[in-house]
């Protein structure tokens, strides 16, 4: 299915403005002043919202989109919201263990047998779903197949699917633990497309 330029564009027209001030303020703050706090223990059921900065190339063209995110992840689905710069819902994806499902606002539903592919064809890059369910708590499955658990002294991995993973900045969690904060993942060229990098920007934890 070949990618719809025109949801791409109004996704990205949409959400442009959405983190440009706030991915230059908040990257820089961290909380992350006790190296040796541990991180967070992993939730299966969890919600967070924050932005997304997202820089591709797509048949050798340059591309960049900016904007607010919502993630929910409960066992066996995860709902991803993409919102422009009013906090409206302007398109979501829905993956479960069948299927991955985009949706914009006024148009039918598309789905495809993965995320990956869906992303790519919905928004010009993919969208690594089953990276960002650990990659927002502080892990990530390593190079060489081990579980990674991140730290503000342990923050950089190269994960098993080939994105190298650093873990920019932190913020304090529940009883002395500490989350991300500021995300940063980048993957070069190579089998699964052009390069790619995503930078993610969490919202303080409740």
């Amino acid at each position: 299915m070949p990618l719809n330029c025109p949801i791409n564009r109004r996704l990205s027209l949409f959400v442009l403005a959405a983190a440009l001030a706030g991915c230059a303020t908040t990257s820089t703050q961290s909380t992350g002043s006790t190296p040796a706090a541990a991180v967070a223990p992993y939730q299966e059921t969890i919600e967070l919202t924050g932005r997304l900065q997202v820089t591709y190339q797509k048949d050798g063209q340059p591309g960049s989109t900016n904007g607010g995110f919502e993630w929910s992840q409960r066992p066996g689905q995860i709902d991803v919201a993409f919102l422009n710069p009013l906090k409206q819902t302007v398109a979501t994806i829905s993956v479960t263990p069948q299927q991955a499902t985009f949706t914009e606002a006024g148009r039918p539903p598309r789905t495809a047998q993965d995320i990956d592919t869906l992303s790519a064809q919905a928004l010009g890059w993919s969208l690594p779903v089953s990276g960002l369910r650990d990659w927002l708590q502080g892990y990530a499955t390593s190079a060489d197949g081990k579980r990674f658990i991140a730290s503000p002294s342990n923050n950089s991995v190269y994960t098993k699917d080939g994105w190298r993973l650093r873990f920019v900045s932190w913020q304090a969690g529940a009883n002395g633990t500490q989350m991300p904060r500021n995300i940063m993942a980048e993957r070069n060229a190579g089998a699964n497309g052009g390069d790619l990098a995503i930078q993610i920007i969490l919202d303080p934890a409740a």
